[in-house]
């Protein structure tokens, strides 16, 4: 039997990111999130993978990672074990482009800015063998203090680790490896210094197994798979109507397209997670309108006045079907606000993303079950690192860990 690797997840979510290294057969020694239904959820998957219900209670600490109890209880679960890999992003709206828009302080006072430094101090003191950061593209230009807070991140995670900062190399898009979304983040990769790996054959080791639509249109396809779509990801799920759906149901598949194939296990009966939202009368006819006939707001500006109680020049987004032959759009947190950005593409269902499909865009295995309030499901998908491109990482790290 080969050697399983170790690995720890700092801010976890629900465990998009730890889901691809289980996937690859890594074994997990801690989780921490501050979310008590995230951890939740990580516990039932832990289950899942046959975890002890002792090894679930002691590897998932939810907590505050800036608070020494927290710290205490991570050294106590990891004691002297070498851990393989670090990884994990610190929550990421305050880097984020969106975010930043949207607070007048531009976020400058948020103490999450710096949540990223109580990653340091773990990476600093049980030093993995390599960590994974990840994170928003809008990091790279966030200045939470007047000044960029990118290159003092690099500069002190370089103490100990080699690390690529070019950025080019770094800023990875979810489509690219199988998940039917749009989604670019960054992901930094570093290495011990005292290993003789060079992070940058670890990226060229990420296989990027699609195109993405922006290649299609410059004719770069070089050979790999075309990009996957909405319609690859749900059309098979069963329609509603808005309130309609239940947490759990049965649903058999007749024919799976490629990625169905992988998302939904062999066997597998069940359904998870698909209720719509209940949506006012106003709401469904938007929606029906703008999905129909593939409008934006503008569009419906001009024929149904009456419908619109937004400012469509401002917010010409703010309600947006998702296409059914084109990736997704970036799965966000924002979701459990409301679903306007992610309407459904069948004009007759009238209603926004169920959690099951927002999870399907995500690339999550349909046995995957997200527990908790559905609001707060909404955010747990929307924060998730998509378990396919977690698996790609964790494959490309495993050739070089030895």
């Amino acid at each position: 039997m080969s050697k399983k690797y170790t690995f720890i997840d700092l801010f976890s979510g629900c465990g998009g990111f730890s889901e691809g290294f289980y996937q690859e057969k890594f074994e997990s020694v801690v989780h921490v999130d501050f979310d008590g239904p995230a951890c939740e959820t990580v516990k039932e998957r832990m289950r899942y993978y046959n975890y002890s219900e002792k090894a679930i209670e002691s590897a998932v600490i939810c907590g505050d990672l800036t608070s020494d109890d927290v710290h205490k209880q991570i050294d106590s679960v990891i004691g002297n074990r070498q851990i393989d890999v670090l990884v994990g992003g610190p929550p990421c709206q305050t880097f984020s482009s969106v975010g930043r828009a949207q607070d007048k302080n531009s976020m400058r006072n948020d103490p999450r800015n710096y949540l990223f430094r109580s990653y340091l101090e773990i990476l600093e003191k049980h030093k993995p063998k390599i960590f994974v950061f990840e994170n928003v593209s809008g990091l790279l230009s966030a200045k939470p203090d007047g000044n960029y807070i990118f290159p003092e991140i690099v500069k002190n995670m370089s103490e100990y680790y080699s690390i690529c900062d070019d950025r080019n190399t770094i800023l990875l898009n979810s489509v690219h490896y199988g998940v039917p979304q749009i989604r670019k983040r960054v992901i930094l990769i570093g290495v011990r210094k005292d290993l003789t790996i060079n992070p940058i054959d670890i990226y060229n080791a990420i296989e990027k197994t699609h195109y993405s639509p922006e290649m299609e249109a410059k004719n770069e396809t070089n050979g790999r798979q075309k990009y996957l779509t909405i319609k690859d990801a749900i059309g098979d799920l069963p329609k509603l109507l808005p309130g309609e759906g239940k947490e759990e149901i049965n649903h058999k598949i007749v024919s799976k397209n490629s990625f169905i194939k992988i998302v939904r296990p062999n066997g597998f009966l069940k359904l998870y997670n698909h209720v719509a939202r209940k949506h006012n009368n106003m709401d469904q006819q938007r929606y029906e309108l703008l999905s129909k006939n593939k409008w934006q707001l503008k569009d419906l500006a001009k024929t149904r006045p009456d419908l619109i109680h937004h400012d469509p020049k401002h917010f010409g987004n703010r309600y947006t079907v998702q296409v059914a032959n084109k990736p997704g759009r970036t799965v966000v947190a924002h979701l459990y606000k409301d679903g306007n950005l992610f309407i459904h593409p069948d004009h007759k269902q009238k209603r926004t993303f169920t959690v099951r499909e927002a999870a399907r865009v995500q690339s999550f295995p349909d046995d995957f079950k997200f527990v908790g309030s559905r609001t707060n499901q909404y955010k747990q998908v929307g924060n998730a690192v998509p378990p396919l491109m977690a698996k790609q990482i964790a494959k490309a790290i495993k050739q070089f860990l030895k």
